[in-house]
Formats: structure tokens, C-alpha cells, sequence
């Protein structure tokens, strides 16, 4: 029986130990206190995950997560690499966000790279809100084979429009 974890603004430290956390297909961890997010590598058979608030400097922790069809994570200012996601090869839905308080003060979670994301082979939905690469440009998500629609917001305005013409939304 599939079972879903919900965790909303829990005050704790760390992410609550579960009975049989491979038992679990979709989570959403909410603007929780935790200061790591490290045991959900143990949800092996997450499909589905959404995180706001994520307190990691890395992605790697979600690297075990191979069943993961849906991946949606808001606030992840720490994290400046996105190739832990290349472990992902079954992602088809993915949403990268800053806050929306962050979007109205400009402020960005800079990335190092896209290519990780688009060489995903399954992905055929992005959203990228306030995560940007150093330059701007999206320009590394031409290269997808599977995008179908792509929504951008502070990327370079000639960069999104060549990825807008590819992946209309």
C-alpha cells in the first residue's frame, strides 16, 4: 500500500524517524525546521516529493531517490550545483523556486550549470523561479531531448526567449 508523508512546519531539528520509510511513494516536507534533510535518501520509493525550505548546501542527499517521477523544491538558497539531479533519471516534472518574497526583493539561488537537468532523459516539464545560472542564460536546455514546455522567470531576456520558441508553456 502506497503511503503518503506530510510534514508541515514541524519545529524539530531533524526529519522524524518512520516505520518502513521504502513503504512511502510521496512526501512533501514544508517549511519545516530541520536542519538536514538527510534520512529521506532512505525513501527509496519516492515517485513524488515536494520540499519548501530546503536546508542542504547540496543536492546529493536526494541522489538515492531513483524512483522520483515529480521533484518540486521552494527556497533552496544553499544549493549551488544542480548535478546530483542527473541521478534522477526518471524525473518528468521538476520546479526549482525561490520564495516569492525572495522574487519581489530580486534576490536568486544561482546555479553553476543546467546541463545536469538537461540531459535528464524522461524530464518533459521544468519550472525555474528565481534559479539562474552565473550567466543568465538557459541556453543549456536546448540541448534536451525530452523538455516539452519550459516556464523561466529572471533569466536573460534573450535566453528566454530562444527557450520560450522551443518549449512553449
Amino acid at each position: 500500500m502506497a503511503r503518503h508523508l506530510d510534514l508541515m512546519r514541524d519545529t524539530g531539528d531533524r526529519l522524524p524517524a518512520v516505520d518502513d520509510p521504502a513503504s512511502y511513494t510521496s512526501a512533501r516536507i514544508w517549511h519545516c525546521k530541520y536542519e538536514t534533510l538527510q534520512p529521506i535518501g532512505t525513501f527509496a520509493n519516492l515517485t513524488s516529493l515536494s520540499i519548501a525550505t530546503y536546508p542542504d548546501a547540496s543536492l546529493d542527499l536526494l541522489m538515492p531517490l531513483i524512483h522520483l517521477n515529480e521533484l518540486r523544491i521552494t527556497h533552496l538558497p544553499k544549493v549551488a550545483s544542480l548535478e546530483a539531479l542527473r541521478e534522477l533519471v526518471k524525473l518528468r516534472i521538476l520546479s526549482l523556486a525561490t520564495l516569492p518574497s525572495w522574487d519581489s526583493s530580486g534576490k536568486l539561488t544561482v546555479v553553476d550549470s543546467l546541463s545536469s537537468i538537461a540531459s535528464l532523459p524522461r524530464l518533459e516539464e521544468l519550472e525555474l523561479f528565481g534559479v539562474v545560472t552565473v550567466s543568465r542564460s538557459a541556453d543549456e536546455l536546448l540541448t534536451s531531448k525530452s523538455l516539452k514546455r519550459v516556464t523561466l522567470s529572471k533569466f536573460d531576456g534573450a535566453s528566454e526567449a530562444r527557450i520560450a520558441r522551443v518549449y512553449a508553456a
